[in-house]
């Protein structure tokens, strides 16, 4: 039987299996059993403690969340209700310059409180927002930049997906994360319209004048975004609203917010056919976020049978590294993984390794969480492979976009994604002020 040094041998295979291209999920399942194995010596003791690892991750009801709320975002989104809301933000915000722009950060932000995943997010408004915006003359690389940075809002304006996973790996609760991501949330976004609008000022060539913009719109139609700009408020205030108060749990807010979407894409004349489709699509976006958290389950168990967490925060704190120094290197490593991988992944990987380490140089474990969270949302927009570039090159009905332009029109946003993270690093009071208050 080794000791804690069996970690090292684990994350070395993993590395390798990372490296040679297998499947992040499968790459640590097979990390895991290995590992469980060097630590015991014995295969069926591995497996045992690995499949009851797997079944009890799987079976908690907190984990209902994750689907329901991917329905209520795939319901919303094949209703119409997402486009509505766009033209009615568009609409209430005629007044401001590169009004499209912002108008786009209004929506993603109001669509992520519905749908909780930051690339379905970049999907919608990438076949929404980018024809209007070059309808009207806007830039290419700016209109792009827009949509990629303001995607990433739905990985922290509640109910994030990725919220969801922190708080299923560090047995922490969901709704506290969710409460402590709006304030963060809330000033990332008024960053986001800040530039756009800013930008727009200084350089009018990247957007049209305000009086080169007509607004024609038939009583029909401003009655169906009224249906949904209301319809969807409603779900975001009742869900949120009902975590907050303390009346639902997250599941049960979940439960209701998917009933609610159903009821809303009806009233916008979605049908069975509409609605298999959304359960369907639902369904296949679940699978992999489940099969990686019980692959990810298995590691953090791998993690505490052979006491690698604790050798790994003696070796970390021997360094004499000082907390900041800690947090820039977890920083470097979450921005480098964000441009390889998948956001769940970068967190299954580095969560229960960062996080006790973090707690051991005394920063508060929701402050962290937001701050890592942002910071994995930065990743996604990272080079060379950040995934929302990616998102947007392919949903955008322009074949000439060309991936260098997406990722000059997004440094900005990256930019500001990595200050409002230092700002919740210095002043964690930005994430823990709510909470504080409500639990």
């Amino acid at each position: 039987m080794l000791g804690p040094e069996v970690i090292f041998y684990s994350l070395a295979i993993l590395l390798v299996l990372v490296f040679i291209s297998i499947p992040i999920g499968i790459s640590l399942g097979v990390a895991s059993v290995i590992g469980v194995y060097l630590a015991y010596g014995d295969i069926n003791i591995a497996l045992s403690i690995l499949g009851s690892t797997a079944y009890d991750s799987i079976r908690s009801h907190t984990l209902a969340v994750i689907p329901l709320f991917m329905l209520m975002g795939e319901v919303i989104s094949r209703s119409g209700a997402a486009k509505d809301l766009y033209t009615l933000c568009n609409r209430f915000l005629y007044r401001l310059p590169g009004r499209l722009a912002a108008a786009t950060v209004v929506g993603n932000a109001a669509f992520a409180a519905v749908s909780g995943v930051a690339i379905a997010s970049a999907a919608t408004f990438s076949r929404i927002a980018y024809p209007e915006m070059r309808r009207l003359g806007y830039k290419k690389s700016y209109a792009l930049g827009v949509i990629a940075g303001s995607g990433s809002l739905g990985m922290l304006i509640p109910p994030s997906v990725l919220l969801i996973v922190w708080a299923i790996l560090t047995e922490g609760s969901v709704g506290a994360l969710f409460i402590a991501g709006v304030i963060p949330g809330l000033l990332l976004g008024f960053a986001f319209i800040l530039y756009c609008s800013i930008s727009a000022i200084i350089n009018p060539s990247i957007a049209p004048a305000l009086d080169s913009i007509e607004e024609k719109q038939s009583e029909g139609g401003k009655y169906s975004e009224l249906i949904s700009g209301l319809g969807i408020i409603t779900l975001i205030l009742f869900v949120l609203g009902g975590i907050w108060a303390g009346i639902f749990t997250p599941t049960e807010a979940a439960g209701f917010g998917a009933l609610g979407s159903i009821v809303l894409g009806y009233v916008k004349g979605m049908r069975s056919q509409g609605f298999l489709e959304a359960i369907y699509n639902a369904g296949r976006y679940t699978a992999p976020i489940m099969f990686l958290l019980i692959a990810g389950s298995m590691y953090a168990r791998l993690l505490a049978v052979s006491g690698g967490i604790n050798l790994i925060q003696e070796l970390v704190v021997g360094t004499g590294l000082t907390p900041l120094g800690l947090i820039m290197i977890m920083t470097i490593i979450w921005l480098l993984l964000g441009a390889l991988i998948d956001s769940i992944s970068d967190i299954l990987l580095t969560v229960p390794i960062f996080v006790p380490i973090a707690e051991v140089a005394g920063f508060d474990p929701i402050a962290f969480a937001i701050y890592g969270i942002i910071v994995i949302e930065a990743g996604l927009l990272t080079p060379p492979m950040g995934l929302l570039i990616f998102t947007v090159k392919s949903s955008v009905p322009d074949r000439s976009v060309t991936l260098g332009e997406i990722f000059r029109g997004s440094i900005p946003f990256w930019l500001l994604m990595l200050l409002v993270a230092l700002l919740v690093l210095f002043f964690p009071s930005l994430a823990t002020w709510l909470p504080g208050l409500m639990f």
